[in-house]
Protein backbone atom coordinates (compact mmCIF):
# COMPACT_ATOMS: atom_id res chain seq x y z
CA UNK A 1 0.00 0.00 0.00
CA UNK A 2 0.97 3.16 -1.22
CA UNK A 3 1.69 6.15 1.75
CA UNK A 4 -0.02 8.93 1.69
CA UNK A 5 1.62 12.25 1.05
CA UNK A 6 0.74 15.43 2.89
CA UNK A 7 0.92 18.03 0.43
CA UNK A 8 -1.34 20.37 2.50
CA UNK A 9 1.95 22.97 3.30
CA UNK A 10 1.59 23.84 -0.83
CA UNK A 11 -1.47 25.59 -0.62
CA UNK A 12 0.84 28.37 0.56
CA UNK A 13 3.00 28.43 -2.23
CA UNK A 14 4.35 31.65 -2.97
CA UNK A 15 4.90 30.78 -6.66
CA UNK A 16 1.32 30.18 -7.47
CA UNK A 17 0.13 32.77 -5.93
CA UNK A 18 2.09 35.45 -7.20
CA UNK A 19 1.33 33.85 -10.81
CA UNK A 20 -2.55 33.88 -10.27
CA UNK A 21 -2.52 37.80 -8.76
CA UNK A 22 0.14 38.47 -11.73
CA UNK A 23 -2.78 36.91 -14.05
CA UNK A 24 -5.53 39.05 -11.90
CA UNK A 25 -3.53 42.37 -12.31
CA UNK A 26 -2.63 41.42 -15.80
CA UNK A 27 -6.10 40.96 -16.84
CA UNK A 28 -7.36 44.18 -14.56
CA UNK A 29 -4.88 46.27 -16.75
CA UNK A 30 -5.71 44.54 -20.41
CA UNK A 31 -9.58 45.00 -19.55
CA UNK A 32 -8.71 49.10 -19.42
CA UNK A 33 -6.22 49.34 -22.39
CA UNK A 34 -8.68 47.24 -24.38
CA UNK A 35 -10.83 50.27 -25.73
CA UNK A 36 -6.90 51.76 -26.61
CA UNK A 37 -6.14 48.71 -28.92
CA UNK A 38 -3.37 47.63 -26.65
CA UNK A 39 -3.00 44.63 -23.99
CA UNK A 40 -0.96 45.42 -21.04
CA UNK A 41 2.57 43.66 -22.46
CA UNK A 42 2.32 46.05 -24.96
CA UNK A 43 2.04 48.99 -23.45
CA UNK A 44 4.98 47.91 -21.13
CA UNK A 45 7.30 47.47 -24.22
CA UNK A 46 6.07 50.70 -25.99
CA UNK A 47 6.47 52.56 -22.65
CA UNK A 48 10.39 51.10 -22.34
CA UNK A 49 10.91 51.70 -25.86
CA UNK A 50 9.62 55.40 -25.60
CA UNK A 51 11.79 56.13 -22.91
CA UNK A 52 15.14 55.49 -25.00
CA UNK A 53 17.15 54.90 -27.72
CA UNK A 54 16.50 51.63 -30.23
CA UNK A 55 17.46 48.95 -27.98
CA UNK A 56 18.78 45.56 -28.60
CA UNK A 57 16.04 42.36 -28.94
CA UNK A 58 17.47 40.38 -25.90
CA UNK A 59 18.65 43.88 -24.32
CA UNK A 60 14.97 44.55 -24.48
CA UNK A 61 13.89 40.65 -23.08
CA UNK A 62 16.61 41.43 -20.14
CA UNK A 63 14.90 44.51 -19.42
CA UNK A 64 11.15 43.63 -19.49
CA UNK A 65 11.96 39.85 -17.91
CA UNK A 66 10.98 38.20 -20.70
CA UNK A 67 12.54 35.33 -22.88
CA UNK A 68 13.76 36.72 -26.48
CA UNK A 69 11.47 34.14 -27.94
CA UNK A 70 8.50 35.46 -26.11
CA UNK A 71 8.97 39.24 -26.88
CA UNK A 72 9.89 38.13 -30.43
CA UNK A 73 6.07 36.91 -30.40
CA UNK A 74 4.68 39.85 -28.70
CA UNK A 75 6.68 42.41 -30.91
CA UNK A 76 4.16 40.50 -34.20
CA UNK A 77 1.49 42.71 -33.84
CA UNK A 78 2.94 46.31 -33.20
CA UNK A 79 4.81 45.43 -36.04
CA UNK A 80 1.89 44.66 -38.43
CA UNK A 81 0.30 48.45 -36.48
CA UNK A 82 3.14 50.09 -37.37
CA UNK A 83 4.05 50.38 -34.14
CA UNK A 84 7.84 49.16 -34.11
CA UNK A 85 10.41 48.47 -36.06
CA UNK A 86 13.29 46.06 -36.06
CA UNK A 87 16.48 47.42 -37.59
CA UNK A 88 19.59 45.49 -37.80
CA UNK A 89 22.17 46.40 -35.87
CA UNK A 90 26.02 46.75 -36.59
CA UNK A 91 27.27 43.12 -36.58
CA UNK A 92 24.33 41.69 -38.79
CA UNK A 93 23.48 39.19 -36.12
CA UNK A 94 21.94 41.88 -33.60
CA UNK A 95 18.57 43.14 -34.37
CA UNK A 96 17.39 46.85 -32.74
CA UNK A 97 14.12 47.52 -31.85
CA UNK A 98 12.38 51.25 -32.29
CA UNK A 99 9.01 52.59 -31.35
CA UNK A 100 7.60 54.75 -34.12
CA UNK A 101 5.54 57.83 -34.36
CA UNK A 102 2.74 55.97 -34.91
CA UNK A 103 3.69 53.64 -31.63
CA UNK A 104 4.44 56.93 -29.49
CA UNK A 105 0.97 57.82 -30.71
CA UNK A 106 -1.03 54.96 -29.53
CA UNK A 107 1.11 54.51 -26.15
CA UNK A 108 0.57 58.79 -25.37
CA UNK A 109 -3.37 57.78 -26.48
CA UNK A 110 -3.57 54.66 -24.09
CA UNK A 111 -2.07 56.41 -21.11
CA UNK A 112 -5.22 57.55 -19.28
CA UNK A 113 -6.55 54.53 -19.49
CA UNK A 114 -3.36 53.06 -17.87
CA UNK A 115 -3.27 55.37 -15.15
CA UNK A 116 -6.86 54.48 -14.31
CA UNK A 117 -5.74 50.75 -13.79
CA UNK A 118 -3.13 51.64 -12.00
CA UNK A 119 -4.84 53.69 -9.64
CA UNK A 120 -7.61 51.04 -9.23
CA UNK A 121 -4.44 48.49 -8.41
CA UNK A 122 -3.16 50.96 -6.07
CA UNK A 123 -6.46 51.43 -4.08
CA UNK A 124 -6.41 47.39 -3.58
CA UNK A 125 -2.93 46.92 -2.92
CA UNK A 126 -0.84 49.69 -0.15
CA UNK A 127 2.15 51.15 -2.10
CA UNK A 128 4.73 49.09 0.34
CA UNK A 129 3.32 45.91 -1.20
CA UNK A 130 3.77 46.94 -5.07
CA UNK A 131 7.66 48.45 -3.98
CA UNK A 132 8.10 44.46 -2.02
CA UNK A 133 6.93 43.11 -5.70
CA UNK A 134 9.40 45.45 -7.76
CA UNK A 135 11.99 44.31 -5.17
CA UNK A 136 11.74 40.56 -5.24
CA UNK A 137 11.22 41.07 -9.79
CA UNK A 138 14.49 43.07 -9.16
CA UNK A 139 16.43 40.36 -6.95
CA UNK A 140 15.15 37.18 -9.44
CA UNK A 141 17.04 38.83 -12.02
Amino acid sequence: MKEAVDFSECEACACFAVRRAARAITQHYDRRLRPAGLRATQFTLLVVLARGEPVPLHRAAERLGLERTTLTRNLRPLLAKGFVRVDPGEDGRERLIAITPRGIAAVTAALPRWRQAQRSVARHLPRSALDALAAAARAAR
